[in-house]
């Protein structure tokens, strides 16, 4: 078996720096990184930790990356029901899984983080939050190095598998629910990312809605962030009838903000989080089973890493209205 001792010897360096390579310490030179990084790829060298966790493993780890939303300001549930998830059903097929942030390799380029999963024995990889700008990210999946599920973003390949809702009929359904209700014309719709998969697909739903019904629709970018949403509302709720969010952290801040200006408008949501109980008001929003999409995607990238092609998977979605004794029942 390959040795720590050996890795240092093949890269002319001490044992106490591919210690630090492998802990990612930050005080490593960029041409040490390299020779360590190049050596544990030629020697196929497993850190003593890591073969001990897949002795009663099945071979192949995987690994759940996260794009945690830095701009809200709660604790956004979503991510952790999607590691609640994925972690319950690793347990239940004996599959070794490891969590990673988006911010933990976003300093990396794609070679480095090649090695990084690699050097960990990582064969897959669900990726939860994948945009259009994450560049090195689709260049890792496209490398094919690794068998990839993305949730929530439409790219699929040999190697790639998709798990989302239909996120287009959904928000057409959920905000066509709401109008008939409220009886709204003049709609101010808060967009999630500019250019994301998710706010994109919302988007259109919205779009076609709006044709169908001879809305007026009036179109901001929230960026999935309560704070946003709530200066978007402050500046342009008075002229409008109803606010239709593109997830229930920015119906959160909408509904807030009108509470501060002591106005009325309806507010509709989207994904179901229990936090939009909390709000003071009854929501119309869509609810997604985080947890059960996240063991889908678990149980298709153990199908992929058995050999299988990537496939699109459509996860069913639920029209309901949250309010406070929903999330205390």
């Amino acid at each position: 078996m390959v040795s720590i001792r050996d890795v240092a010897k093949e890269a002319g360096v001490a044992i106490s720096t591919v210690s630090k390579v492998l802990n990612h310490y930050p005080n490593v030179s960029e041409n040490t990184r390299q020779k360590v990084n190049s050596a544990i790829e030629k020697l196929g060298f497993v850190p003593n930790s890591i073969a001990s966790a897949l002795s009663s493993k099945k071979t192949g780890r995987m690994a759940l990356l996260l794009d945690v939303n830095r701009h809200v300001q709660k604790v956004d549930e979503i991510p952790m029901q999607y590691i609640v998830g994925a972690i319950n059903r690793a347990k239940e097929i004996n599959v070794d899984i490891i969590t990673v942030f988006f911010t933990m390799i976003q300093e990396m380029n794609m070679e480095e983080i090649i090695r990084y999963f690699q050097s960990q024995s990582i064969e897959g990889l669900i990726i939860c939050g994948l945009s259009k700008q994450d560049t090195i990210l689709h260049k890792l999946i496209k490398s094919g190095k690794f068998k990839v599920v993305l949730i929530d973003a439409p790219v699929m390949s040999e190697n790639t598998s998709s798990i989302h809702v239909d996120n287009m009929l959904a928000q057409y359904e959920v905000a066509k629910n709401f109008i008939t209700e409220t009886k709204s014309k003049k709609i101010l719709y808060i967009s999630g990312k500019k250019n994301g998969y998710v706010s994109d697909q919302r988007l259109q739903g919205m779009k076609k809605l709006a044709q169908e019904s001879g809305l007026s629709l009036f179109t901001r970018v929230g960026n999935f962030s309560e704070l946003e949403a709530r200066k978007i509302t402050m500046q342009y709720a008075k002229k409008k009838d109803a606010i239709i969010c593109a997830s229930d952290l920015m119906a959160i801040g909408a509904m807030k903000a009108l509470i501060d200006m002591d106005i009325f408008r309806p507010v509709c949501g989207f994904d179901g989080i229990g936090l939009m109980g909390y709000a003071g008001k009854q929501m119309h929003t869509v609810r997604q089973d985080f947890q059960k999409i996240a063991a889908t995607a678990v149980d298709e990238l153990s199908r992929l890493m058995d050999g299988e092609c990537g496939r699109d998977i459509i996860m069913p979605h639920e029209l309901i209205r949250i309010q406070y004794l929903d999330v205390i029942s």
